[in-house]
């Protein structure tokens, strides 16, 4: 594969933005496979935006030939007090995690923090290193990657978890670190911070944050405004009514679509929109909308251009637009489904 070639796989939608192109390219030039990582919290039901959004980015990836690594990142879980911060809950959620994304993108590397950290005295002092180069108002503007604002009553360990998360890029040999666009400040303190180690920068690949099914709003993370309402309507497992997860049923997944905000012509900040732009038609190349004969009958769309026109000028109503994206979620997550029929309950309770 040429290099303008994995350049787009890495570029495409959902992603958002990467820091920086040349630097991709140049990383493409010097290696066959980079090492890459993005770094999760263990810390409820996975959804369409933790799972499917991110699966579909990893297989862009390691199409690429990108090596691909899901860093299930326990320790950050337990700072940020993720289940009670329970480390035994923490552990049991990490393997349900692990299977997740093993099945959803098949060659993908899974590391568990703990087990980066057992007994590796060089990573400690490596985050001792990388913390003498970060002041103490900069951590705490960095910690909204925590969901986090700097106005909260903030403790010791929560100081922590910036330059670990930094110093995981690292130890894991990641020349790409990737995450959505609420983690964009941790990169950039990275990228600042590993010169005056003597270590390379990372490139930093962003993807768009997927929407909730509420109307946005904002919640005071001091980010500028449009970022902010981004963040803040993220499809967020704090919000289960808003989300959709991958073991919702059919039914569920319908029930929960008709009620999502989907303004009749507005196009921005529309969850519904979102999903049919970076879901559907990453998978797709049409997008079928079935409806009566005496609304118009059915029709194909061959581009999400082409949705968003439609919805636009009034021609596609919400209805028929919420009911056909609920029917091609529904067969999106058929298969890991079925993958976890028979555990559900007892993942349900692990993680509630």
């Amino acid at each position: 594969m040429d290099i303008e070639t994995k350049i787009k796989l890495v570029e495409r939608p959902p992603t958002q933005e990467v820091i920086t192109r040349e630097e991709l390219r140049k990383l493409f030039e010097e290696k066959d496979r980079p090492g890459h990582y993005i770094g999760l919290e263990i810390s409820g039901l996975l959804h369409l935006g933790s799972l499917v959004l991110t699966g579909f980015k990893l297989r862009d990836l390691i199409s690429s030939g990108v090596r691909a690594t899901v860093y299930l990142a326990d320790w950050h879980s337990a700072i940020n007090r993720k289940l009670g911060g329970d480390w035994d809950r923490i552990k049991l959620a990490s393997e349900y995690y692990a299977d997740a994304f093993k099945y959803f993108v098949p060659g993908v590397r899974i590391v568990l923090g703990s087990d980066l950290y057992r007994g590796n005295d060089a990573y400690w002092k490596n985050v001792l290193e990388f913390s003498k180069h970060v002041s103490i108002a900069r951590a705490t503007r960095t910690l909204t990657i925590m969901g986090r604002s700097a106005r909260e009553k903030l403790d010791l360990a929560q100081y922590f978890y910036p330059p670990m998360q930094s110093v995981d890029i690292h130890e894991l040999q990641a020349d790409i670190a990737h995450a959505g666009m609420d983690q964009r400040k941790v990169h950039m303190l990275a990228r600042e911070v590993y010169p005056k180690l003597g270590w390379k920068p990372p490139v930093a690949l962003h993807h768009e944050l997927l929407l909730g099914l509420r109307k946005p709003e904002r919640s005071g993370l001091d980010e500028e405004e449009l970022q902010d309402m981004l963040i803040s309507s993220k499809m967020s497992k704090s919000h289960p009514e808003a989300s959709i997860f991958i073991h919702d049923s059919e039914k569920e997944i319908e029930d929960k679509m008709q009620k999502a905000f989907c303004p009749a012509k507005e196009v921005n900040m529309n969850p519904v929109l979102q999903y049919a732009r970076l879901l559907i038609f990453h998978e797709k190349n049409e997008f079928r909308v079935e409806r009566p004969a005496k609304f118009g009958g059915d029709v194909v769309f061959e581009s999400y251009e082409e949705v968003e026109n439609a919805y636009a000028q009034g021609e596609l109503h919400p209805a028929d637009l919420k009911t056909a994206v609920a029917r091609e979620l529904n067969k999106m997550i058929e298969d890991v489904r079925k993958h976890f029929e028979g555990r559900v309950e007892d993942i349900k309770l692990l993680l509630s």
